[in-house]
């Protein structure tokens, strides 16, 4: 469904739920509790224990969360193509992980952010297009965004040396 907020501007409807749903998780990493723990779980989860954080139950909370996330995704994707396939996603798993290095977050836990996150997203995206409009075999473009990866975890590693 496109909408027309703006006259003679029309976008899809998955574009609107994409913003609202970065502003929601945005706010929520850092603006509130569960974002505080998040990092703080994710950075170092005995150190979070032993300040007296009932990491468990976080835990459980934060993957409530992810797992809505991750539903409302699976609804938009599953309505932009008109039918639920279950292995309709196998083989994203890579670049959703080289999206979220590129966009900054770190590997090592506690540094991140849903800013970083999107244009991580969005380079992953222009790579992986200008790779099937150069016609490079699926295989090639797997050892791409692998590639891509190594280099965003090294550069990740020199500015964790530095700072």
């Amino acid at each position: 469904m496109n909408l027309s907020i703006i006259p003679g501007i029309r976008f899809p409807l998955g574009v609107l739920i994409f913003i609202v749903l970065i502003v929601v998780a945005a706010l929520l990493l850092s603006k509130t509790i569960v974002g505080r723990y998040t990092f703080s779980i994710g950075s170092n989860e005995a150190a979070t224990a032993l300040s007296g954080v009932n990491v468990r139950r976080w835990k459980i909370i934060i993957y409530t969360l992810a797992g809505l996330f991750v539903g409302v995704a699976g609804v938009l994707s599953a309505s932009r193509l008109s039918s639920a396939q279950p292995t309709g996603g196998m083989g994203l798993e890579l670049e959703a992980i080289a999206a979220v290095v590129i966009g900054g977050t770190s590997l090592q836990g506690g540094k991140g952010s849903i800013i970083g996150t999107v244009i991580g997203a969005l380079i992953m995206a222009v790579l992986t297009n200008g790779l099937r409009i150069i016609a490079v075999p699926q295989e090639w473009q797997s050892v791409a965004v692998g590639v891509v990866i190594l280099i965003a975890v090294y550069l990740d590693m020199l500015r964790r040396r530095r700072g």
